[in-house]
């Protein structure tokens, strides 16, 4: 089999070896949860339930506010203990509902006891069903992408008019270090990822699909391969470990040579990215009429005990997790949600899983390096490592004079935050953060001036 990648990128040590053996454990029905109606791209979902009400597991406790937003429902069943601001894993705190379980964990999938099943039916022909119809259940399971993004799956599934999609790209990639939840889910359920994409493929009209995996998953590329055998119409092509590989723009060029424009989308050049976990997600929602309520998380880090594969319910606070995997061994010097290279650091273990966690990492203090930045030496490390091809040592230099409009005409709102530059720079200058900055100044500006029509 070919070996498929892009050019630049890094390769940071994989540490996926303390989970990659794991199978994917359910840990137990939580006290409580704490839901954010914020969980995705797109304005937050307006709530439903107030304190007091009693809701099933599975119900729809926050509507979607707006044509890019997603719904929210309960992951257990009990009460509403109040809905209120509660720690988010984005840092500021924000709105969620707090429920307290019965224990029972009733709901869309039991008989109704006093009152009528209100929870959609399953599409149990879904070959044959129209695509309007199975883009409509993913809208009311509140499906997001499960890969870090977020970003509401019924409207990626819906381009605009005057765009089409003839290509589709299941991303198997899981580029980031330690973080192995879509590998353990490709090995555990290879024909819902299959399904899955097939439900996809009836969605957008496509015949052809391809399914990406890194190379340093054979086990996985042999289990969806021979899931995927009956249908010609998909491919799975292995790709290179390097790190980003599981970007949009960096799948696509790897697997199609295709160029997304700058400051473009996926659509522009007709082509679609979904990830596994979306996929199961979707195979669950039009099989079962399941609602995104759960997902897979990594555990994992030096100052983890045990690490595992976790199966979690939206809302459980990750300390939950912790305790599960045995507690923290030794010191604790930074948590992570995510993985090292992309993921958001945390101040609190009460943050809680939302649905685009798909890792937490935690590290002990001593293998927490931080190091003041010197100056740049011009080496062009960060040059030859950039997968979008900028000048990040330039637009940095830039962005520390303020010369806010150099930086954007250096293409700065082009940097995707994969912290490539930044991991081979041997003066360590933050250049993500410098970017980052430099991007929030530009949303200002372009804010303000829109005000002001």
């Amino acid at each position: 089999m070919r070996v498929l990648t892009f050019k630049g990128g890094v390769h940071p040590p994989e540490e996926k070896h303390h989970t990659e053996g794991k199978a994917i454990e359910d840990i137990p029905l939580p006290d409580r949860v704490f839901i954010p109606l914020s969980q995705h791209t797109g304005a937050p979902a307006r709530a439903l339930v107030k304190k007091g009400d009693r809701v099933k597991k599975g119900q729809m406790i926050g509507e979607a506010a707006g044509y890019i937003s997603a719904h929210v429902h309960a992951s257990i069943s009990g009460t509403v203990v109040r809905v209120a601001n509660y720690p988010h894993p984005f840092g500021k705190p924000q709105p969620a509902v707090e429920i307290e379980s019965d224990g029972k964990s009733y709901g869309f999938d039991e008989s109704g006891e006093d009152e009528p099943d209100t929870s959609p039916s399953s599409i149990s022909d879904w070959e044959r069903a129209d695509p309007e119809d199975l883009k409509r259940r993913i809208l009311e399971a509140g499906i997001v992408g499960m890969g870090g993004a977020t970003f509401p799956t019924h409207v990626k599934l819906s381009p605009p008019e005057g765009k089409s999609i003839d290509a589709l790209i299941l991303n198997g990639a899981e580029c980031e270090p330690y973080i192995t939840a879509d590998h353990r889910l490709m090995l555990e359920a290879p024909e819902k990822v299959v399904t899955g994409i097939r439900i996809i493929m009836r969605i957008l009209g496509i015949s052809e699909a391809t399914i990406a995996i890194e190379n340093n998953k054979p086990d996985a590329i042999a289990r969806i391969s021979e899931s995927a055998r009956e249908f010609p119409g998909i491919r799975v092509v292995a790709m290179r470990v390097k790190y980003p590989q599981g970007s949009e723009k960096q799948l696509i060029k790897a697997v199609l040579n295709r160029d997304v424009p700058s400051g473009g989308l996926p659509m522009d050049v007709s082509a679609l990215v979904q990830n596994v976990g979306t996929a199961v997600a979707i195979f669950d929602a039009v099989n079962s009429a399941k609602p995104l309520i759960e997902r897979i998380v990594t555990v994992t880090g030096s100052a983890i005990k045990e690490p595992k594969n976790l199966r979690a319910r939206i809302g459980t606070p990750v300390s939950r997790l912790v305790e599960f995997c045995g507690g923290v061994n030794g010191d604790a010097g930074k948590v992570i949600l995510g993985g090292p290279m992309m993921g958001l650091c945390q101040s609190t273990l009460d943050v809680p899983v939302i649905k685009g966690t798909n890792g937490v990492l935690v590290l002990r203090r001593k293998d927490v390096k931080i190091s003041d930045p010197g100056p740049c030496i011009r080496c062009g490390s960060c040059v030859r490592a950039c997968p979008m091809f900028l000048l990040p040592n330039t637009i940095g230099l830039f962005v520390r004079m303020d010369r806010i409009e150099e930086a954007q005409a250096y293409r700065v709102m082009d940097c995707m935050e994969c912290g490539s530059c930044a991991y081979v720079c041997p003066s360590h200058i933050p250049l993500v953060h410098l970017f980052r900055y430099a991007k929030s100044e530009i949303m200002a500006k372009r804010k303000k001036e829109q005000g002001k029509k």
